[in-house]
């Protein structure tokens, strides 16, 4: 690996990609346009659920699993390197049903999470309201997976910049920035500002990642954006503990008082605006799930963009261009892809071997041939 590495992409990705680098003695330099841990890793909930996620695809769920294995040790190193806590909480998710055929269709999910490797129980009304009192009295029952968990992606965010900062990563906030390459290796990157030679460039744009200008046809990726509205409610400290999952729509506490409710899912290329049918269908699913809800304030809404791959997996690794890596693609699961990426991208440009097997992610499977 060359020394010196231009990030494009200061989101959680990029931001985690950087860190690790700079760790192996990397001189790092992160574009984006925005500031740094912002668009979809400020915009999504923080939810850390492979297992509930029910990915059918074993690569998938592999990747998924190992970085939240890596999760704990990951938070704890930030905290001690940033002093900010990013608030990991492993308190599980619960799924709820409300009436006999959804109760039963989620008994025989139980079984699903269970062969994705989750600790999956079935619990009857009684022992649902007494895990989760907030729970409209009309619920059937639930199932709880225990080892799930959450994080506050906005506070995982600054501690990412914080530690980067302290490790020497600079940032740098450009309206436009393009690869320079030839048909065998990179050669840098060029912004308004001019031309900036690199040994590597890291493509971490995000739902952006497709849209890279200067990329060779061999190694371009074919990410698409596909939007994602939430909102926030203020409710009392502690008033929910766990994630609680009501068919599509989910409810996620912050240590701050928050409840965060998602989410839309709207193909409308690179829109984010919040709609007011996306408000009311998120707001009618939390409440007909927890009624209690309807006397808070609603205080935030917004929405971010999701960069869906061609096949549901993240490009991850070298491309056919030398020098030029990607990390793009994670779809619903950057959140939760962050530490695992961060190491494996980093240890495939430094010469090691990563903790995961990176074959199924190959960004060549892309290829225009292929595709």
């Amino acid at each position: 690996m060359s020394r010196d590495v231009v990030i494009i992409g200061a989101g959680l990705i990029g931001c985690g990609v950087a860190y690790e680098l700079a760790k192996r003695g990397a001189s790092v330099t992160v574009f984006d346009r925005a500031e740094p841990a912002r668009a979809a890793s400020w915009a999504g909930a923080g939810m850390l659920a492979p297992y509930s996620e029910e990915i059918a695809d074993p690569a998938m769920l592999a990747l998924c699993d190992a970085s939240l294995r890596a999760y704990p040790a990951f938070v704890d190193e930030l905290r001690e390197r940033s002093g900010v806590d990013a608030h990991l909480r492993r308190e599980g998710t619960l799924h709820v049903a409300f009436d006999e055929g959804s109760a039963r269709e989620l008994a025989a999910r139980c079984e699903a999470f269970r062969r994705n490797g989750a600790d999956a129980t079935v619990l009857d009304r009684d022992a649902t309201l007494a895990r989760e009192p907030m729970i409209a009295g009309n619920v059937r029952g639930a199932v709880y997976v225990a080892n799930e968990a959450h994080v506050d992606n906005r506070r995982l965010g600054r501690a990412l910049v914080a530690a980067c900062t302290e490790a020497g990563v600079r940032f740098d906030r450009t309206d436009g920035v393009s690869i320079e390459a030839d048909a065998r290796r990179v050669r840098g990157v060029r912004t308004e500002r001019g031309f900036l030679a690199a040994g590597s460039v890291v493509n971490a744009a995000g739902a952006w990642a497709g849209e890279l200008a200067g990329v060779p046809a061999s190694a371009r990726v074919a990410v698409r954006p596909v939007a994602g509205e939430m909102l926030a409610l203020a409710v009392p400290k502690g008033f929910t503990r766990a994630l609680v999952w009501s068919q599509h729509t989910y409810l996620v506490p912050r240590d701050d008082g928050r409840l965060l409710i998602g989410a839309t899912s709207l193909e409308r290329d690179f829109d984010v605006r919040v709609t007011a049918a996306g408000i009311a269908a998120l707001l009618g699913a939390a409440l007909r799930a927890a009624p209690a809800l309807g006397a808070f304030s609603l205080v935030e809404t917004w929405a971010g963009l999701r960069p869906a791959s061609h096949d549901g997996r993240p490009y991850l690794g070298r491309t056919a261009i030398d020098g030029y890596v990607v990390a793009a693609g994670h779809y619903r699961n950057g959140i939760l892809l962050t530490p695992i990426t961060a190491q494996a991208v980093a240890a495939v440009m430094s010469g090691e071997r990563p903790p995961v097997e990176l074959a199924a992610f190959d960004p060549q499977r892309n290829a225009p041939e292929a595709a």
